[in-house]
């Protein structure tokens, strides 16, 4: 399952050191899971590709037990939004999908 994840600070803790608890986060969650931190400037936000049957609610547990790790506990899971991907079964190809290259000879020039 693919999901974003947005993760903010509680208060009265600022969000100055979010880089840093951002890669904190991405170490604390299943190493199998591929993690992409995709925000850190005052919440965080990670996209998480479990690649199996994982659920969303299953997600939300490891994450939020993975936040109470002393040194990130003041960040707050927000939300944890499953992310669609295009279909490749359709024929428009999906953006900054690489098309087919045509077949030998069909360049739009002349045979000789």
């Amino acid at each position: 399952m693919l999901v974003e994840l947005t993760m903010h600070t509680t208060p009265p803790h600022p969000s100055g050191n979010s880089p840093i608890d951002g890669i904190r986060i991405l170490a604390l969650l299943p190493e199998q899971w591929r993690k992409d931190l995709r925000q850190a400037n005052g919440e965080i936000v990670i996209r998480v590709d479990t690649d199996d049957a994982t659920t969303s609610a299953e997600i939300q547990e490891t994450v939020i037990a993975a936040l109470a790790d002393t040194a990130i506990n003041h960040w707050r899971l927000q939300t944890c939004n499953p992310v669609t991907t295009h279909s490749t079964t359709d024929s428009t190809p999906a953006p900054n999908r690489v098309r087919e290259a045509p077949e030998s000879g069909s360049l739009g020039r002349p045979q000789l």
